[in-house]
């Protein structure tokens, strides 16, 4: 095992620099990013991998990712759940964390570049994207988590992909208070959403077996922002041993023996979301003997049977082995984005409010 421990300050921009370049060597020449050559593309982890070329530097192919997704935007503000060398392949959902987590993404590029330009460019499409996710909330503020083909609503919600939702309307919020687009209900939005992630656990799994054995339903709560830092620490320690195996990483499912490289990286993440730092740097220093020469990591490891599985190495695990490399160093202006929660404050331009189109 190879462990790499970093601090603040100290981004490893020669070690990094293999794993920016195979996001970008799989990077399409349209701007899509799948998730590995010959793989399809899906919203979210477009997004992510995208997130790793920001934080490298490559400002020009990030935002060549964020337009291949405005150009392919459906009409109501959302994306099919799947494209493969740009036709779509899978026309039998939308998903709304998928959808939503555009504004993360726009907003995490200007934080690092500052391009104004492209925030104000980007501001239509991140718009009517958070639409057509907030028309799906319901009245005890869950959001449903998809839509189907013909954009009926899919009546159940994902604790994981409400949390994600979750930090995508800290997101928007910011994007349009700085371009004086204020937009209230969206926090509005945000707020029953939080009160039901945090109260309300019938609104969630009411049409399907539960998803707590999944890691992610664990730590997304604390890696949003919708546990508060106070009780964030003591949330993760709860179910501590379920999931983490000393010096691999994170489980996927709390019941099966296989640690998996990206939720290992948002669980470290979390970690420095609820201050604890010591053991931040512990997890993510086990990942990296996952790394191959290339500088994309394996999916996973089957540690019963000893194996690196499934045979494939996402560029949206490259993406989030950036995103933890960045927390952990504050090496961008970015890097506090998944482990602090900074709504920009509207009330100054209260007496200045201009509306944009809708």
């Amino acid at each position: 095992m190879s462990g790499l421990y970093l601090s603040k300050g100290l981004f490893p921009e020669s070690f990094f620099a293999p794993t920016a370049e195979y996001i970008r060597s799989a990077q399409q020449g349209s701007g899509a990013i799948p998730w590995f050559e010959g793989g399809y593309c899906d919203p979210w982890d477009h997004v992510e991998a995208a997130m790793g070329l920001s934080i490298c530097g490559d400002y020009g192919n990030a935002e060549r990712a964020y337009q291949w997704l405005s150009d392919r935007q459906l009409d109501d503000g959302s994306w099919w759940a799947a494209y493969k060398d740009d036709k779509i392949e899978n026309f039998e959902r939308r998903e709304t964390n998928f959808i939503a987590y555009i504004a993360t993404g726009v907003w995490h590029h200007y934080l690092i570049s500052q391009n104004r330009r492209f925030l104000e460019n980007m501001w239509p499409t991140a718009e009517k994207a958070i639409k057509f996710v907030v028309a799906q909330q319901q009245d005890e503020g869950d959001i449903n988590w998809a839509v189907d083909e013909q954009g009926q609503p899919k009546n159940d919600a994902l604790i994981t992909g409400c949390c994600s939702i979750y930090k995508s309307l800290e997101c928007a919020h910011n994007i349009s208070i700085t371009l004086n687009y204020l937009r209230p209900e969206w926090l509005m939005a945000r707020e029953k959403l939080g009160v039901a992630l945090r109260t309300k656990p019938h609104r969630f799994d009411r049409t399907w077996e539960s998803k707590s054995r999944y890691s992610m339903d664990w730590f997304y709560p604390v890696l949003t922002g919708v546990i508060p830092k106070p009780q964030a620490s003591a949330y993760l320690q709860s179910r501590w041993s379920e999931f983490v195996e000393k010096d691999m990483g994170c489980r996927c499912v709390s019941d099966e023996p296989w640690v998996t490289i990206a939720e290992s990286c948002e669980l470290t993440m979390a970690l420095l979301a609820a201050g604890d730092h010591a053991r931040a740097v512990e997890v993510y220093s086990w990942l990296h003997q996952w790394q191959l020469k290339d500088g994309s990591y394996w999916t996973g490891y089957q540690f019963a049977q000893d194996l690196l599985w499934p045979d494939e190495k996402p560029t949206w695990t490259a993406g989030a082995i950036l995103l933890a490399a960045d927390a952990l160093t504050e090496h961008t202006a970015a890097s506090r984005l998944f482990t602090c929660v900074e709504l920009l404050d509207s009330r100054v331009e209260e007496s200045i409010e201009r509306v944009s189109p809708r």
